[in-house]
């Protein structure tokens, strides 16, 4: 019997590290371990490794994995100083202090008079459009308080010392995948090894500094924002291209004849949608901590307006999609405020009807990044003495969230992208309120993989990609593994427009 060959996928997201120890030929799990991370919006890194030295031990060790990939949260900024150590807190994805910079940045870029086919003037809201068109023809998308270079813009506006300090700039799964492969702080006079800092165009397309279409970075826009550009990028990988270096084999791979190799890695939505195996015409819905609309396109996306981010995907295609900071959370609060578990919520939600009894919730608690509205607040709208009830409120809270996500399939909808199916995921699609709901929301049936972890799954089928190349002498990398996905249903319901459209409205 042929000793199977095992690759590990590892999800280091906001909330926690998952390790998932998978057969490479099959995708069949074998092993699973998870640590958790700390709350906040600024982690120190430190925290991630930790966490995933404790997942690995929980998952059995590595030390029997031929090759392992890292997926990771978004945009999150690490600045490493000369000597390889972390120079102040990262900021993540959903730290909204740089809107103010996201702003000033994008202003910037369209302070320069109106060219062919743009919006002319010199009041401030043609000045904005210009800055955002051209941001997006730049690279992809425009600024908002979410993405990297936003944060490095706040550092150098707020803490000069910090700024003065930067030797490299990463993001979480590039530091990650980083500190496996051995490196980390050095003492005064050794080398850091910056250089064999990496990453991956889906991972770097969220940054505002690259342009994954012309697959380079664009250090003039870095220097807007930190007033040079003499910093260390990580080097971006090809779909299946193995990392320049291997993992410690203290980390992985002791155990494996030529030790454990390391994919690029990749964003945790690009991931995602790489486990689910998508391809042109789906959608997926993540509900997790924030809610991300996520489509696979061949070509790139521009949207001109900013609403949309014209990201790339972990092989070789584009992945426009829109994302929004209120995700599952929405759930918890409405749980809270109700003093509900989350089935009890659901059977409250259930015995209301469409439209809440009247009552809409816009579920902007934490701010919001679409709509671009960082300093705003939830509220509730429509509620009478008569509808107040806990059934039309729990209604409400479950609505909202499926209506921001509406918003988001919507906008994706609207740069031509071909939607025949929804794919629903992420811990806010356990709901059943949320299965049962979303079709009527969504105005069409919505298809429900199996609860899984699809990052890490993603970064396992990467990490079984890269190896197989590795391993071929044919200078065209070979096809991704073809793993099943388990599929538990389609869930469908009669279209209940009315309830997006006062959503629309009364959202402004």
């Amino acid at each position: 019997m042929t000793e199977r060959i095992l690759v590990a996928g590892i999800d280091t997201s906001t909330q926690s590290c998952k390790v998932r120890v998978t057969d490479a030929e099959t995708g069949e799990l074998v092993r699973f371990g998870s640590a958790k991370h700390p709350d906040g919006t600024s982690v120190n890194p430190e925290a991630w490794w930790n966490a995933f030295l404790e997942a690995s031990r929980k998952a059995g060790g590595l030390d029997d994995v031929s090759a392992l990939a890292v997926g990771g949260q978004q945009h999150g900024m690490v600045l490493l100083d000369e000597h390889g150590a972390v120079i102040r807190d990262a900021l993540l994805w959903n730290d909204t202090r740089s809107a103010p910079q996201a702003e000033a940045l994008i202003r910037a870029l369209g302070a320069a008079p109106a060219e062919d086919d743009e919006p002319d003037g010199d009041g401030e809201d043609s000045i904005h459009a210009r800055g955002v068109q051209r941001w997006v023809k730049a690279v992809g998308s425009s600024p908002v308080a979410s993405y990297t270079l936003t944060k490095v813009a706040w550092v150098a506006e707020n803490e000069p010392d910090n700024a003065a300090r930067i030797a490299a700039i990463c993001l979480p799964h590039d530091w990650l995948s980083w500190r496996i492969a051995g490196y980390g702080p050095v003492a005064d006079g050794e080398d850091a090894h910056l250089d064999a800092l990496f990453t991956d165009r889906s991972d770097a397309s969220g940054t505002s500094y690259f342009d994954a279409a012309a697959n380079e970075y664009r250090l003039d826009l870095l220097d807007m924002a930190l007033g040079r550009h003499d910093v260390i990028l990580p080097r971006v990988l090809g779909p299946a291209e193995m990392a320049p270096v291997k993992a410690s084999p203290e980390i992985a791979g002791s155990d494996v004849e030529g030790g454990c190799l390391i994919g690029p890695g990749g964003g945790d939505n690009a991931m995602a949608s790489f486990g689910l195996s998508m391809g042109v015409g789906d959608i997926s819905v993540s509900l997790g901590t924030s809610g991300v609309a996520a489509a696979i396109a061949e070509h790139p996306t521009y949207d001109l307006t900013g609403a949309i981010s014209g990201f790339a995907d972990c092989t070789g295609h584009f992945l426009p999609l829109a994302c929004t900071i209120n995700g599952s959370r929405i759930l918890d609060a409405g749980r809270h405020a109700l003093g509900v578990d989350y089935d009890e919520l659901a059977d409250l939600a259930f015995a209301s009807t469409p439209g809440a009894g009247g009552i809409t919730l816009i579920p902007y608690f934490d701010g919001e990044r679409t709509p671009n509205r960082p300093n705003d607040t939830a509220r509730l709208e429509g509620m009478t003495l008569t509808n107040t009830t806990r059934e039309n409120l729990a209604r409400a809270f479950v609505e909202g969230l499926l209506c921001s996500q509406r918003d988001c399939i919507e906008l994706v909808r609207a740069l031509g992208a071909r939607i025949d199916r929804i794919l629903l995921i992420g811990g806010g699609a356990k709901s059943p309120a949320v299965r049962a709901l979303a079709p009527a929301v969504f105005g069409m049936n919505v298809t429900l993989p199996a609860t899984d972890e699809y990052v890490a799954i993603g970064a396992a089928r990467q990490a079984a990609w890269v190896l197989a190349a590795a391993q071929t002498a044919s200078e065209t990398a070979p096809e991704p593994p073809a793993w099943r996905i388990t599929i538990d249903g389609v869930e469908s319901a009669e279209p209940a427009p009315e309830v997006y459209e006062t959503y629309a409205r009364r959202r402004g």
